[in-house]
């Protein structure tokens, strides 16, 4: 599905990224700078945006998608309020890791990488945390919950709203 721009922010984005876009006008090397404060007023750089950038510049597309692509600290997926990770470890797949993976896929209809329809979870997994003595563990925002159960997890993601 290719989305608009005007679809996805406000005209107030899209004015404030003019004068972002303008501000680097023929300005050798600016390309990094440029997409770095676009994604800080638009929160992540889709396809869409790019395209803009592209146009707007004169630069080629599979530039500007190369400079996105290649920068880990780019992306091109809108980001949640919250981070939420499941670690798949042994230790926390066994006890119990793969059964809370699925409750949050069918309770949120998200997959792995996705956010949540609400934009409340940005849902990932993660391959070892180093707490296996507290499996299955989940994550929220950085903070560590242990010996998580199917039933526990609601009243955890209760407390991110």
């Amino acid at each position: 599905m290719s989305e608009k721009i005007e679809e996805l922010f406000q005209i107030e984005q899209l004015e404030t990224l003019d004068t972002i876009i303008k501000s680097f006008e023929n300005k050798p090397g600016s390309l990094i700078p440029l997409l770095e404060q676009t994604q800080d007023l638009l929160g992540y750089l889709p396809l869409c945006v790019q395209r803009y950038i592209s146009t707007k510049t004169n630069t080629p597309p599979n530039t500007v998608y190369g400079v996105v692509s290649f920068y880990s600290f780019f992306t091109m997926n809108a980001k949640a309020r919250h981070r939420l990770q499941v670690c798949s470890g042994t230790a926390c797949y066994v006890k119990g890791g793969k059964e809370i993976a699925e409750k949050i896929e069918n309770e949120f209809h998200v997959k792995m990488g996705e956010v949540t329809a609400d934009g409340r979870f940005t849902y990932e997994k993660a391959r070892c945390f180093g707490t296996c003595g507290l499996a299955p563990v989940v994550v929220v925002d950085g903070k560590i919950y242990g010996k998580v159960t199917v039933d526990s997890i609601d009243k955890i993601l209760e407390q991110y709203q």
